[in-house]
């Protein structure tokens, strides 16, 4: 083989040039050192006069090869395990090209010894599973993305959640699973945490499953980085806690339908009080929409108006209704009622801090107000919204010891107390809500009747929990 010349840098990179011949020898007829030191064999001249098969373990993989030398005439990237000389098993790649001769056909290439690479990729195989098997045993959604936030990696709960064959759900969005505007809350914190790098911890949310049911989940999201620092993806876990939200559902349902109860019986011994409450409720609503607030913390300000003056149910009936002017001995009484809502709530467990809210509602910026005389930041952004709205409410309607005092009187009060004794962005927002419904209460439905004559406040927590 004069051609072939002995190439010592590539026996030093593993690999070994060959020559084979089909007809008449059927085997090898040149080996270089390197192809005999893969084979574990001594010298290339034993190399000699071999077949591949001597040598490739799986002898369809032989066939194969065989085959593919006939038909293709060439060979490339083809990777099958070789048993060396002293028994051991080496992975191989093949490259060669078939020619032709006046004495046969021959193929002429290189055999590479890819032990090494495979071994690596079996322990990776290995790490791969035991990491899959880890996440298969963990009772929460797990899943990987990469940077076009399409799955690459998920677990089995998250697998069953969607039908469990993850061939269906690789490669895919949460927009082919979820609906459009929750699907897309998901791409946007994905694409947060790709630009920013800053996990997302906690997020509470509901989802909507392929079953038609919704269900709430508590989503953690962390950026995923390579070797030199560049964020590739991000992996989350989402936990289902509907069993949990529904039994924290259930028991705030309870506390809230005996408090209900309460707001009932007040309203039978003085419904005047009760009226007053549905409508401070939907003016609270009212700015605290302007002022954004989501539906939960609308929520909030709606409870805590409904109940802001249920200390009242402890005060004698007779000063509640006297139609006369209040003597300073019933004055101080039926400002006890703050204190008497806060000692009846305060030990209740709420999501938010509903006894402090009520408790604050007849507080003053300037310190003015009772029952601590507190000021400025110390009074609840809440507690601020309920105080306009309990004025406003007040001095528009009438009152057991005096007749109605107007819009205009209530619009100059809150002009003159803006950022005195009331929160000013609040009495801005609702004096333009005043200014919009032209000389009507903006409170009053849509249909042109009082909420609280009508009795159907927007009372979304009777019987539903918060």
């Amino acid at each position: 083989m004069p051609h072939m010349l002995e190439n010592t840098t590539l026996d030093k990179l593993g690999i070994g040039r060959f020559r084979y011949e089909f007809k008449p020898h059927r085997g090898f007829v040149y080996s270089s050192k390197g192809l005999a030191r893969i084979f574990g064999i001594p010298h290339p001249k034993d190399v000699i006069l071999k077949h591949l098969g001597d040598f490739i373990v799986n002898k369809k993989d032989a066939q194969e090869l065989l085959e593919k030398f006939k038909e293709k005439k060439a060979v490339h990237n083809f990777e099958t395990s070789c048993l060396t000389h002293n028994r051991k098993v080496k992975w191989v790649m093949i490259h060669a090209i078939v020619s032709h001769n006046g004495q046969g056909s021959y193929a002429e290439g290189i055999i590479q010894d890819i032990s090494s690479c495979k071994d690596g990729q079996e322990n990776a195989h290995l790490v791969s599973d035991a990491l899959q098997s880890i996440l298969d045993s963990i009772p929460d959604a797990i899943y990987f993305k990469d940077r076009k936030n399409r799955l690459t990696r998920v677990n089995k709960f998250y697998a069953d959640g969607f039908g469990g064959k993850v061939e269906n759900i690789l490669g895919k969005t949460d927009f082919d699973f979820f609906p459009e505007e929750q699907a897309r809350q998901m791409f946007n914190d994905d694409n947060q945490i790709l630009k920013t790098g800053k996990p997302i911890v906690g997020k509470i949310e509901r989802t909507l499953l392929p079953n038609g049911t919704w269900n709430q989940v508590i989503t953690t999201k962390v950026p995923i980085y390579d070797t030199k620092g560049k964020i590739i993806g991000t992996m989350g876990i989402t936990r289902d806690m509907t069993a949990h939200a529904n039994l924290e559902f259930e028991r705030h349902t309870m506390v809230l339908n005996a408090l209900a109860v309460l707001s009932k019986a007040l309203e039978m011994r003085d419904p005047y009080t009760q009226t007053h409450a549905r409508d401070v409720s939907l003016i609270a609503k009212a700015i605290a929409r302007k002022l954004g607030y989501d539906d939960n913390k609308l929520l909030q300000i709606e409870i805590a108006a409904e109940l802001h003056d249920l200390g009242k149910i402890s005060i004698p009936l007779d000063i509640l209704i006297k139609p006369g002017k209040l003597s300073d001995l019933e004055y101080r009484l039926i400002k006890e009622h703050t204190n008497n809502c806060h000692r009846l709530i305060k030990d209740v467990v709420f999501p938010f801090p509903l006894a402090e809210i009520i408790y604050q509602h007849h507080e003053r910026l300037d310190g003015s107000g009772y029952p601590r005389g507190l000021k400025g930041k110390q009074i609840l952004p809440e507690a601020r919204i309920l105080a306009v709205a309990d004025v406003l409410e007040a001095m528009t309607n009438h009152r057991p010891y005096r007749p109605a005092l107007g819009l205009t009187k209530a619009v100059k009060e809150l002009k003159q107390g803006s950022g005195k004794k009331y929160d000013a962005k609040v009495v801005d927002i609702t004096l333009k809500l005043v200014h919009n419904s032209k000389g009507k209460f903006f409170w009053v439905q849509a249909n042109g009747k009082d909420a609280g004559k009508k009795g159907a406040s927007q009372n979304h927590w009777r019987g539903k929990g918060a």
